[in-house]
């Protein structure tokens, strides 16, 4: 990692906004990059191409043999995981990564001045809506939902800042002032 790049971990519970948030923050602010996180679970149907680095098992074991994640998870029986930046890929701009809590606790114990900030739902209704609404199976939902419920209190207690996401612009607003907050430090 680059020392005077800030190392921003946005996470939470599936459904609750990440990659939209992720996506408008970096959209919205120059000085961002983000990491686009490997996966090997099967792309949703209407999902965008470069929302993850869609790969098989054997790559992303062999990536994992190599050192190549900053974290990595199993969840659902599929991997997720963040790639170690090239730090050329920065040059001055601050890292953003999108991942689960898992990942999120990993980048912490590395990076103890990485800021973390975890979204929740404004409420478990609205997440199963946001979870069936992006496609997911009802199995998948549900297993979702259960994790939720578990994920939140750890996730709530090792974070830097707590952003509910219930109206879109609202939130990327909170968070663009929780960054420039953390880069005037």
């Amino acid at each position: 990692m680059v020392p005077e790049s800030l190392v921003i971990v946005v996470s939470g519970p599936g459904g609750v906004g990440k990659g939209t948030i992720v996506d408008l923050l970096v959209e919205r602010d120059p000085r961002l990059w983000l990491s686009r996180s490997w996966t090997t679970r099967e792309r949703r149907d209407g999902e965008a191409a470069d929302a993850y680095i869609f790969t098989d098992g054997p790559s992303f074991e062999s990536r994992i043999s190599d050192g190549g994640f900053l974290e990595w998870t199993e969840f659902l029986g599929n991997y997720y995981g963040t790639p170690a930046p090239d730090t050329s890929s920065l040059s001055g701009r601050d890292l953003v990564l999108e991942i689960e809590l898992d990942g999120a606790r990993q980048v912490k114990e590395q990076h103890p001045d990485a800021v973390l900030i975890f979204v929740l739902p404004p409420s478990r209704e609205e997440q199963e809506r946001r979870l069936r609404g992006r496609g997911d199976p009802n199995d998948k939902v549900f297993a979702r939902l259960r994790k939720a419920e578990m994920e939140e209190p750890v996730g709530m207690s090792i974070a830097d800042h707590v952003v509910v996401n219930d109206d879109l612009s609202s939130t990327v607003d909170q968070m663009m002032a929780i960054i420039e907050s953390e880069r005037s430090r």
